[in-house]
């Protein structure tokens, strides 16, 4: 199996599928064909609307503009309607092949954020990485989302968790919108790592394992995790919904802080604080 990402063959898949759902009435241009080979916008339109010529962005979907600037950037991302985090994705894509680098250093969570974590007790909180590998966490999360020390280091992955354990499918109620997101965030932290071979090797599996993973890798969608609302259904505590807010840590961009919390005075409010009581005993509880 390939260790590494083909940065050209995702750019022009990720191009593809975004021109794929528009239309011509969708960006204001006239629709003269009665019948299209191929669904969305053709090349010449989305050029047309970027303010480039059609040759040049063919040669940019195929990975052959050489340096693009962030001025061509912005108008192919407009024309796109992509969003904030599609556009970001887009640069890193576009951005000039690296010389191959050497495989990436194991990340880990420095002692202060650890200690945090654990001063945090009685709200759900994690650190997590490039491959959305969880690093660190304190018990309350572990009472939430499962015995993650129990967890060999490899299968400490929201992307294993989502697609290969069977319980997951019954802790998140809205599991394929969890689904939806970690592929997301996966697919978004592929374009800066394409180099890393764990992650390469993390892709290749799911896709050999699961047909839902295979699915919406295909369809290229990213998002970065920021915050929303997630809601749970525990074994133990019964229904959960919860708050989450996502905080990139400032001197590792490739490391985020999750915190999850509830409305004061709600039922959720009074299920966490039975988990936090409980602490990681909780997750040991068959």
């Amino acid at each position: 199996m390939d260790t590494k990402l083909d940065r050209k063959a995702e750019l022009s898949e990720f191009l593809r599928t975004r021109r794929a759902r528009l239309t011509p009435a969708d960006v204001g241009l006239p629709d003269y064909s009665t019948r299209r080979r191929v669904p969305g916008l053709r090349r010449e339109e989305l050029a047309q609307l970027a303010g480039v010529s059609a040759a040049y962005y063919t040669r940019f979907e195929q990975g052959n503009a050489g340096n693009v600037s962030p001025e061509i950037l912005d108008a192919i991302s407009r024309a796109l309607r992509l969003s904030e985090a599609e556009h970001a994705h887009l640069a890193r894509l576009a951005q000039p092949q690296r010389k191959r680098r050497a495989a990436p250093r194991p990340q880990q969570v420095r002692p202060a954020l650890a200690d945090l974590l654990r001063t945090l007790e009685g709200v759900p909180a994690y650190v997590w990485g490039r491959r959305t590998d969880v690093l660190a966490w304190n018990d309350t999360a572990s009472a939430l989302f499962g015995d993650w020390a129990a967890r060999a280091p490899q299968d400490r992955n929201w992307a294993r968790i989502a697609f290969l354990d069977p319980a997951a499918r019954t802790l998140f109620a809205d599991w394929e919108s969890k689904a939806y997101d970690v592929v997301g965030q996966l697919r978004f932290s592929a374009a800066g790592n394409s180099d890393d071979p764990l992650l390469a090797s993390l892709i290749g599996e799911l896709s050999l394992k699961s047909t839902e993973f295979r699915t919406l890798w295909a369809a290229h969608d990213v998002k970065k995790k920021t915050h929303g609302t997630m809601r749970l259904s525990h074994p133990l505590v019964g229904d959960l919904s919860l708050r989450y807010e996502t905080l990139v840590l400032p001197d590792d961009a490739e490391q985020a802080l999750t915190v999850y919390h509830a409305t004061p005075g709600s039922s959720s409010a009074e299920a966490l604080r039975l988990l936090a009581s409980w602490g990681a005993d909780a997750a040991l509880v068959p």
